[in-house]
Order: structure tokens, then sequence, then C-alpha cells
């Protein structure tokens, strides 16, 4: 692709003041391996293209290869309710919820961190402190009692809540901590060989930390605005380079088969005009085509958005260790590809 992408990344990296990486591949050529500000701001160690970014709920995906894993292994069904999957009482959800409900955000079922409630992430920790939070299990004090938001299967209301079920159910199902059948059966069948769910108090060597930067000009980290260690709902820790291998390695069928792999990237749901959701993959459409198979994840001091673009073969990986700042990333590379398919259309 004959394209001024790095000219376009770092005019908008000025503007924005983006810290992280970005990774941008044409089918195996790489077009763009860079980044920009310090993974420790302290020690001014600088970012580079081997360091580890929390995602958020970009991770959203592992979770849902991992509960298609299973269906495809026999172990489970798309069609499983919560109440035959998991030996947990939830004495005020709808005991026709299934897996597939929870998998697109449209089981109705109440969130722990509920975005049209609250406002600071924060808020969460008042009463249970975010270093007691190191497994899923421990969020079900958050809302396991609570009542239905909305009836089942009614619409679409993204929901942290129902991914951590989910993690729950690949526990039970697998017999493994979630993290380690993460571990096991996708990032190394993906060689994604520096990826991991590490505790903010036990970080490997080149990790970023994310930074919340205040009005005034000063900052914080995230380390006590998150839970210690991510799970089913996010908070992995990715490389750009790691996380194009996950792309790589889910299209060409090697963490699922090709039936498996299509009902995950198929719609599943309309969430608004071009935007669709599949599972634990988000959906444009321009017309009739799909545009890109996109995740992406915002938490205090994490920002991400990856993507694939099925028509032009490109992976797109943009990690950032502030709170924002990947989006501006993002939009300024997909605007430059469909330029440029534009004019490579218009040539042919």
């Amino acid at each position: 692709m004959n394209s001024n992408l790095p000219e376009v990344i770092l005019n908008i990296q000025k503007k924005v003041d983006f810290s992280g990486s970005v990774f941008v591949e044409e089918k195996d050529h790489i077009l763009v391996d860079t980044s920009f500000g310090y993974a420790n701001r302290s020690e001014q160690l600088k970012n580079n293209s081997a360091t580890r970014f929390g995602i958020a709920s970009g991770c959203k995906l592992f979770t849902a290869i991992a509960i298609c894993q299973l269906v495809e292994a026999g172990k489970l069904s798309f069609n499983s309710k919560i109440t035959d999957c998991l030996d947990l009482d939830f004495p005020r959800f709808d005991e026709n919820i299934t897996v597939h409900h929870l998998l697109i955000h449209m089981s109705g079922i109440p969130d722990y961190f509920d975005e049209e409630l609250m406002k600071d992430f924060e808020e969460l920790w008042i009463d249970t402190p975010m270093y007691h939070i190191r497994k899923g299990s421990d969020f079900l004090p958050f809302f396991q009692s609570e009542p239905m938001k909305s009836p089942v299967g009614e619409k679409f209301h993204y929901n942290n809540a129902g991914y951590i079920l989910l993690g729950l159910i690949v526990e039970s199902v697998s017999k493994l901590d979630f993290s380690d059948y993460v571990q096991k059966q996708i990032f190394n069948k993906a060689k994604m060989t520096d990826s991991g769910y590490f505790s903010f108090d036990a970080l490997p060597p080149n990790t970023a930390y994310g930074y919340i930067d205040q009005p005034d000009g000063s900052w914080k980290t995230n380390i006590y605005s998150l839970p210690v260690k991510g799970g089913a709902d996010g908070g992995a820790f990715v490389t750009v380079n790691d996380m194009a291998k996950l792309w790589d390695a889910l299209l060409n069928h090697r963490l699922l088969c090709k039936t498996l792999t299509n009902m995950l990237l198929s719609i599943h749901t309309q969430v608004n005009e071009n935007g669709f959701y599949g599972y634990g993959v988000w959906i444009k459409k321009t017309g009739t085509s799909i545009l890109k198979y996109h995740i992406m994840g915002y938490d205090p001091g994490v920002s991400f958005h990856s993507a694939y673009y099925p028509d032009l073969s490109i992976k797109v990986v943009v990690c950032s260790n502030k709170s924002d700042g990947a989006f501006d990333i993002m939009r300024a590379i997909e605007e430059e590809v469909i330029r440029i398919e534009k004019v490579r259309n218009s040539d042919s």
C-alpha cells in the first residue's frame, strides 16, 4: 500500500499527545510499527513495540473465543442456560437467559458498573477495595442479587457482568481458572508469547503503567482505579504484535474451526445504523459490505482499538497507556485506509 500513514499518525500524535504503540499490517507486510510516550514516566522508560499494554474490554473477544471453543468441543451450547451452567443463586434473574444472550449483551441482567448510573469507575472500590478483586467470582456481590435491568433478549445493553458470567462458565466447564484457560488455549496457540492476565502487584518487565492526567497538569497511575487482576470482561495485557497474531490465528482457523469462526464473526444484533455486534466483536458495515471487525477497550489510564479490514487484509492495533488517544489514532488510520482503497478502485 502506497500511503503516508506514518505522517498521518505523527500529526495526530502531536495534537492529542498520544502515548502508546501503533501497528498496521497489510497481509504479511508491516506498514507501521511505532511508539510514543513513556511506559514509566517516573523513570522515563519509553514505550516500544514490545511494551505490554492493558486493553480493558478489548479482551472480551478472548472470552467469546473461549466459549466458542467449548461449544466446538461439545461441552457447551449457545442455548445453554446460565442456571444449568453455574451452581450459583441468581434470585432475580430470568431463568431463560442463555450463553448466546450473554455473548451479545442482550441478557438484560444488571451490570456491576452501569455507565447510565455511575460516572466514576473508582466508585466501585469505596466499599470493596480493588485489591480484593482477583477473580471473576469476586464481582458477584456487585450484581448477583440485583433485579433485571430489562427483559431478556429485548435490547442491546453493553454489559460487563454478562462477560464475568461467561468467564465463570468457562471455568466451570473447563475446570481451569479463566486466565489459565486463555493462556493455554488462546495465547499459546496464537503464539502470543508476551501477553497475559497480569496482576498490578506483580507486573512483568516492559509493561506500561496506565496514566490518568488531571486538568491541572498533574497525573497519577491507575493502580487504585482497577481490579488488581483482569478477567473475562477485561484487563489482559498484550503487545501490539501479539494482538496482530491473535487476528491472524482467528482468521486462519487456528483457534476455532471455520464454522465457529464464522459464527463468532457473524452479525447477531444491530447496535446503531452501521454498527453491529457478533460474539465479543464489533462489526461495522458500509452499505452491504463489512468494513471492519473491531474491538476496543477503555478504562482509567487505558485506551485501545484494534481492527481487521477484510476487503483490504489490513490489521490495525492501537494501544495507549492513557485514558484517551487510541480512538483519534484509529480514526486517522481508517480514513487513510479508506482513501487509499478509493484510489485503488478508481484506478482499476
